[in-house]
């Protein structure tokens, strides 16, 4: 499965994010340090409303006073996405208690084949609190121009397809404010160090 770059696809360096440092700074507060890109200020996911794996149309704003990392991908995915996942389970360990302050989300970029039943069968093998988001392919298709995420069909040999998607985690202050974007390899040290300091901020 090709994944195309966070840097390259999303190019999320902003100048808000500069802006919004440079607005702290000037008010004599440090700036927390991200492992990840800090994209404060962007808005990204602001438009998400998707029905999850129990059937629950969910938005940022159910998950106030939380972290969340929002994740594309698919079930049917034969690395990057297992990987992340099992990444994201690991994280969840070391934050010990905090991560009951922390939802996963993961958006299906195949809706086609990735039902309700399939995606809860598929994240909560990670992580039970893990939450599998779906929909039409409209609505999908939404989710991901909020976060200026891409995904496209590409077809296989054998007449089936995969899918092409950013591999990314975007993480979501306690507010359902977009902060950071880090890459799939960041791993799970510079994760968990990121989602604490999004944490001590409330």
């Amino acid at each position: 499965m090709s994944v195309f770059s966070a840097s390259r696809r999303l190019a999320l360096r902003l100048g808000v994010a500069a802006a919004f440092t440079a607005a702290l700074a000037a008010c004599g507060e440090s700036p927390p340090v991200f492992k990840g890109s800090d994209i404060s200020g962007t808005q990204l996911g602001r438009a998400m409303e998707l029905p999850d794996h129990n059937g629950k149309t969910r938005q940022l704003s159910d998950f106030a006073g939380k972290v969340v990392v929002v994740f594309f991908g698919f079930t049917q995915c034969p690395d990057v996405c297992p990987t992340s996942l099992a990444e994201l389970t690991e994280v969840m360990k070391k934050l010990g208690p905090d991560a009951d302050r922390v939802q996963v989300l993961l958006i299906t970029v195949d809706p086609e084949r990735d039902t309700p039943e399939v995606l809860k069968q598929y994240v909560t093998a990670f992580d039970p609190r893990f939450l599998g988001l779906t929909g039409t392919p409209d609505q999908v298709k939404k989710a991901a121009a909020s976060f200026k995420a891409y995904y496209a069909k590409a077809p296989t040999k054998d007449g089936n397809y995969t899918m092409d998607h950013t591999a990314a985690f975007y993480l979501l202050d306690g507010k359902g404010e977009s902060r950071i974007l880090a890459n799939n390899n960041i791993g799970v040290d510079a994760l968990t160090q990121d989602i604490q300091a999004l944490l001590k901020q409330g």
